[in-house]
């Protein structure tokens, strides 16, 4: 082939490949959830980082992967996650009900009800919960595998060391980089 022909074939295929994972995908049906309900899976009540309800309100299984929603019932006064990065998904908390506070790269923020706050991937982040019960919802964009994640955390059957938390956090394309916020 010469090679103004493979420019050209090259040139004209570039297109269909930059917009090969952008194809609409078919149309689903439509749902809703209730306060206080999971879509699957009923409460998620998790283990070792913390001891919060999730519930699956929007399944990356409902999105083709693309996002997933959780509803958390914060149960878990001075705990939250260690300092970990998603490489590969977005993620934004809104505050429903109580008191937060968020690290996120080298910046601490507060949030109480009706807050919002957004976190890129790639950039390390932690949370705590400050107040004596709280509530969020909580969005991945694409969903990941944390429903995958939240599953495991809640089918322990024992209480999980440093050890195992890093490597359930790993399993689920997660890496923990840093110990949680520390909350006098």
């Amino acid at each position: 082939m010469k090679r103004r022909t493979f420019i050209l074939t090259t040139l004209a295929a570039a297109p269909l490949v930059a917009t090969a994972h952008q194809q609409p995908r078919p149309a689903g049906k439509s749902f809703k959830t209730k306060p206080g309900e999971g879509r699957y899976h009923g409460h998620i009540q998790l283990k070792g980082v913390n001891s919060n309800i999730l519930d699956v309100k929007v399944s990356g299984k409902d999105t083709n992967g693309d996002l997933a929603i959780f509803e958390q019932t914060s149960l878990s006064p001075k705990r939250g996650t260690p300092l970990h990065i998603h490489p590969n998904q977005d993620e934004v908390f809104q505050v429903l009900e109580g008191n937060y506070v968020f690290q996120v790269g080298p910046d601490n923020y507060s949030l109480t009800a009706g807050e919002s706050i957004f976190m890129p991937r790639n950039v390390p982040h932690a949370w705590s919960q400050l107040s004596d019960k709280g509530k969020m919802t909580v969005i991945f964009q694409p969903a990941g595998k944390m429903e995958e994640f939240f599953v495991t955390m809640s089918s322990l059957p024992h209480e999980p060391d440093q050890a195992e938390i890093a490597r359930i956090f790993a399993d689920n394309d997660m890496r923990i980089v840093g110990p949680p916020l520390k909350i006098d």
